[in-house]
This record gives C-alpha cells, structure tokens and sequence, in this order.
C-alpha cells in the first residue's frame, strides 16, 4: 500500500534561528498540549523566538515559546509560558543529549505545522554563527536577490 501525502500547514516560523545559526540537523517532534493550546495553536498564536529545547531526566522539553491563551478558554485555560514535552524517540533525545553535551550545541524550533490533525514541531541541532557569518549570509542572500532580478530582466 502506499502511503498518502499529509498536509502540512505552518502554523508558526523562527526565521530568527535561521539568521542567528548554522542549521546542523533537523527533527519533528510531537508536542504534548491541552486542549485550549491546540485550539490557540490553529489559530496561529504562537511565537517561538525565545524558545529553546533542554533536556532533562531522559526527556527532551520545549521552553521559552509563548502560545497565548485561548480567547474563549474561560477558567480552563492554559497558561501561556509552561514548559512543553516534546514527543521524541529514545535514540534521538540520547543523540541530541550527546550532542549538546560534548559540543556545545543547542537545540531550538524552527517552526510549527498541523501535520494532518496533530501539531507538530520541527527543531534543530545548532551552532551559534559569529557576526561576520551572519554578514557572509545575508551579502549571499542580496546577491542571489539580484542574480534573479537580472535573470527576469528587472532592475533591482
């Protein structure tokens, strides 16, 4: 049998990590949410550039993202800085724990996305980039910009 493709709708983006670091690795992870950050979570309130991924007793945990309390949670509500576990496989948190150990590495979220109806999260093993990196990108990113201008036969 084969496999149908399941939608992935983006929910919410880090576009900062991108620019702050060298992308080394990528993994999804499933997130352990109530049910007022689910409803908040679709409705695309989420921000995830603070966050970051710690692990701790054999369990990897989201921290620092804000999903904002749902407008019609009532007293159910959730509160929007907890820490949030995240849904990985055994060898991967052992991976990633070495990593970040021995290396320095960090782990943070990339992004956010229904993948058909569970949310889930993509986040990645990091190294910080130095000043003179995140020049290096961004003269490469104005430069391609141009290069595709020029190819359309546009002026920049």
């Amino acid at each position: 049998m084969s496999e149908t493709p399941q939608s992935r709708r983006t929910l919410a983006s880090n576009r900062r990590a991108l620019h702050d670091y060298h992308v080394l690795e990528r993994f999804e992870a499933g997130l352990v949410l109530t049910g007022t950050e689910v409803k908040s979570c679709r409705t695309g309130k989420i921000q995830l550039q603070e966050g970051y991924v710690e692990i701790r007793g054999g369990e990897a945990w989201l921290l620092g993202i804000h999903i904002a309390q749902y407008s019609h949670g009532g007293r159910e509500n959730h509160l929007p800085d907890r820490e949030r576990k995240l849904l990985l496989g055994r060898r991967e948190i052992d991976r990633l724990a070495g990593r970040v150990q021995a290396r320095g590495f960090t782990i943070v979220p990339l992004s956010v996305y229904l993948k058909g109806s569970r949310i889930k999260v993509e986040i990645a093993l990091v190294q910080g980039k130095k000043l003179h990196d995140k020049r290096e990108t961004e003269r490469r990113r104005e430069l391609d910009r141009e290069a595709r201008a020029a190819m359309r036969g546009e002026e920049v």
